[in-house]
């Protein structure tokens, strides 16, 4: 519990407040996962009061959605969010003690209300998502935080399942009052961190080519997760005479995947996971009709279908996370982006639920024929994606790229590299260890000097070569042929 009171001194250890984001990002996402979100809570609740939850769904779906892009633009510093963050869980908490109570028209403004707060919740938490966590620490949060939610859900899910839905529904009331618990010791402030102290790029070019970007990315979401609504409404209720297996291993593999991405030396290239993860998600639907409903036709679809979307969630996060620092207001990029995974799946829900009229066999084909038409759209889109992706955020390649190089290879760039007028010996040093990926804070540790004083000569060294930012400085770097600076 040592790093609790670390993060209680206002988190202004970045580690130490990356972790406490986590921790609360898992606790009140595991409640969104198994209540209001397709969760087998809400299902075992309402089965048990012999209430249909087709329409409950779908409502809180779209509050959810609501939730994610009003409070997403509302939502301008850390104080708002922390105090929005705060009162959506307690909300939450509240809201789901009405289901201990027999159906009533409170059902319906409770869990409408609880999925418009859980979803400003979600977007305010894109402000400790940026200023708790490096950008190149990014991915590894959100796995962390989608590992743990997700291992918190099947424990409830098994919960409600297996023991009572009252049982469930009260564990899952712990899960807020844990998550408030450690919500209340986020930092009020922005936590100071080298990346802080870089511009945010507003020029016009630069704003419009963030705001297609972001759009395709969201349009690309949109399309790939119409086929997890398919799989929530066709798939799993193909198997859901296997109750015990289905509880606990629907979520393994996607957890899997995300374990496998997050570990992957970055040297490695994700993208082409991507063109696996699609065809998984091809064949894993081409199975559904082949096979029939045994358990282990079930391990086999689940495996494919879960760990394609634990490689595609994990790609579409840590995209959302190197775009906040494009963005003075991360709860905006969180919010439009996490928007359009919610319409992808409430889409993909109603869809199914309107093919579900004809029934029989034929209700199955055509399920599949449209997922696997989603699969040919998703797999046109991904190259112009990825090109205009690598175009917006390539300066965040470019310095993973060189930090990765041998130290022989960066020395040689380094030497041949020229500015519009020479370095001091101090600015040079300080160059030296900002194109090696070190922050202000270990400069200063190293050449014993303050932080502000690195911040100075690091100003020093852009301005001499005609940049703004450690960025663009190692764009020169990388493109070292091209590169012609300006005359004095």
């Amino acid at each position: 519990m040592s790093f609790i009171k670390s993060a209680m001194l206002q988190g202004k250890d970045v580690s130490h407040s990356r972790l406490l984001t986590v921790v609360v990002f898992s606790l009140f996402f595991s409640w969104l996962l198994a209540f209001p979100f397709e969760g087998q809570i809400l299902y075992a609740v309402m089965d048990y009061h012999g209430v249909s939850a087709q329409s409950f769904i779908f409502e809180a779906m779209a509050a959810h959605f609501a939730g994610l892009i009003v409070c997403g633009f509302l939502v301008r510093n850390m104080r708002v969010a922390k105090r929005l963050i705060l009162f959506s869980i307690a909300f939450c908490t509240a809201a789901t003690g009405v289901f201990f109570f027999p159906p009533s028209f409170l059902w319906t403004t409770a869990l409408i209300l609880s999925s418009f707060f859980v979803g400003g919740c979600v977007a305010a938490w894109g402000f400790y998502f940026k200023s708790c966590t490096h950008k190149n620490e990014r991915i590894k949060t959100i796995a962390d935080g989608l590992i743990f939610s997700n291992l918190l859900m099947i424990a409830l899910n098994m919960t409600a399942m297996h023991v009572s839905p009252q049982v469930g529904l009260g564990f899952s009331i712990l899960m807020l009052a844990l998550a408030f618990f450690f919500a209340f010791w986020l930092p009020k402030e922005e936590v100071p961190k080298e990346a802080e102290k870089q511009s945010v790029k507003s020029s016009d070019t630069v704003s419009s080519g963030r705001f297609v970007a972001l759009m395709f990315l969201c349009f690309f979401i949109v399309v790939i997760t119409i086929n997890s609504g398919l799989m929530y409404h066709v798939v799993n209720p193909a198997f859901a005479h296997m109750e015990l297996l289905t509880s606990f291993y629907w979520a393994v593999p996607y957890i899997a995947a995300l374990l496998v991405m997050r570990n992957l030396p970055r040297k490695i290239s994700r993208s082409y996971s991507l063109y696996v993860a699609i065809a998984m998600i091809g064949i894993s639907f081409i199975l559904f009709i082949l096979l029939k409903r045994s358990w282990a036709d079930y391990l086999l679809v689940n495996t494919l279908m879960l760990g394609a979307c634990g490689v595609y969630d994990l790609f579409w996060w840590s995209i959302l996370g190197d775009m906040l620092e494009l963005d003075k207001n991360p709860a905006k990029i969180i919010g439009i982006g996490l928007s359009a995974n919610v319409l992808g799946v409430l889409l993909g829900g109603l869809i199914a639920n309107a093919i579900n009229v004809s029934g029989g066999q034929i209700q199955n084909h055509n399920h599949i024929f449209l997922a696997l038409g989603v699969v040919c759209v998703t797999l046109i889109m991904l190259p112009p994606l990825h090109n205009r992706l690598k175009v917006l955020l390539k300066n965040h390649a470019f310095l993973t790229t060189f930090v990765e190089m041998p130290e022989k290879e960066q020395t040689q760039i380094i030497r041949k590299f020229e500015l519009n007028e020479p370095l001091t010996t101090r600015e040079n040093e300080v160059m030296n260890l900002l194109i090696k990926g070190k922050s202000y804070k270990a400069i200063a540790s190293e050449l014993y000097i303050s932080e502000n004083t690195v911040g100075t000569h690091a100003r020093n060294v852009y301005a001499k070569a005609g940049v703004s930012n450690r960025a663009e400085l190692m764009n020169l770097l990388m493109n070292l042929p091209n590169f012609s600076p300006k005359p004095e």
